[in-house]
């Protein structure tokens, strides 16, 4: 029995998580967590702590430590004497994403601060992962406009404010410009996100307005992106997949564009599940 540990370090935030190997091969999660703190170092140390304590897990018992995320370049010494292995984010992204769908093949999306598209497909023992690229659209927009127009920036009060919004006072849809039945595209897609902002639209409804906008911009670059590949999952992970504000919105654009949009149990952990895997993966890049 082995195990190895997966670190995904961010500016103040770590997710970490264990997989442990028999010696039959056979593969065990050790569910992950996550850690805030004010900065990466104190961060990650008290992730590891937390995460090893609550476990059992004593150092000895330990084969290696795979470290991905922005976080990651601040740690250049070994963590509690344990040699630290760092693995593109890419990579862990696409692997944690299909590992939690059980999917071989899928568009992976990481919503973050920003957005990240993966293309991932298994072919044999190995594994092919390709970064199609992004959006600096995501969690880092929610909040930022949610701060500067309604004075909230802590996305459980954007999401409580959210749930009670309408979108009929905020955004342009088909069917406010057109009264043709024939018309190619569903009356219900937006023709303009805050294009028909109500002089009465409370703040309940902006904040969905926010939300929706960029769950739909995330979305539309899902869905070129699965086009693109032939490619009918796309497979949705980050810390945004936790507002339903946002996962909503995904929801009513999977029939109108023919894509399936699958959010895993553990959605927010993909990442740090991937690095984790990195170890015994063959991936190609």
């Amino acid at each position: 029995m082995r195990t190895v540990i997966g670190i995904d370090i961010g500016g103040s935030t770590t997710k970490i998580v264990g997989i442990k190997t028999d010696n039959e091969g056979k593969q065990s999660l050790i569910p992950p967590i996550f850690v805030k703190a004010a900065d990466a170092l104190t961060s990650v140390y008290g992730a590891f702590g937390k995460f090893t304590l609550e476990n059992g897990i004593e150092l000895g018992e330990i084969d290696r430590v795979l470290m991905t995320g922005v976080g990651s370049s601040f740690i250049d010494k070994p963590i509690y004497g344990l040699n630290c292995i760092k693995v593109s984010e890419f990579a862990s992204v696409g692997l944690g994403g299909l590992y939690l769908s059980q999917l071989d093949e899928a568009i992976v999306v990481s919503m973050g601060t920003g957005t990240a598209l993966i293309s991932v497909k298994k072919n044999g023992e190995s594994t092919a992962v390709k970064y199609l690229g992004g959006t600096g659209v995501g969690g880092g927009t929610l909040i930022g406009l949610s701060k500067k127009i309604l004075g909230v920036d802590n996305v459980e009060h954007i999401e409580q404010l959210a749930l009670d919004g309408n979108l009929d006072n905020v955004d342009l849809r088909i069917k406010d410009i057109s009264a043709d039945n024939n018309f190619q595209i569903n009356e219900d897609i937006t023709a303009s996100n805050f294009g028909k902002l109500s002089d009465l639209a409370t703040p309940s409804d902006i904040a969905l307005g926010i939300s929706n906008m960029v769950a739909e911009t995330i979305a539309m670059l899902s869905v070129f992106a699965a086009r693109s590949y032939g490619i009918k999952n796309v497979v949705l992970t980050g810390n945004l997949t936790s507002l339903q504000s946002v996962t909503r919105t995904f929801t009513g654009l999977e029939e109108k564009f023919g894509v399936n949009f699958i959010i895993p149990e553990d959605s927010q952990f993909a990442t740090v599940i991937g690095a984790a895997l990195c170890d015994s993966a063959k991936y190609l890049q």
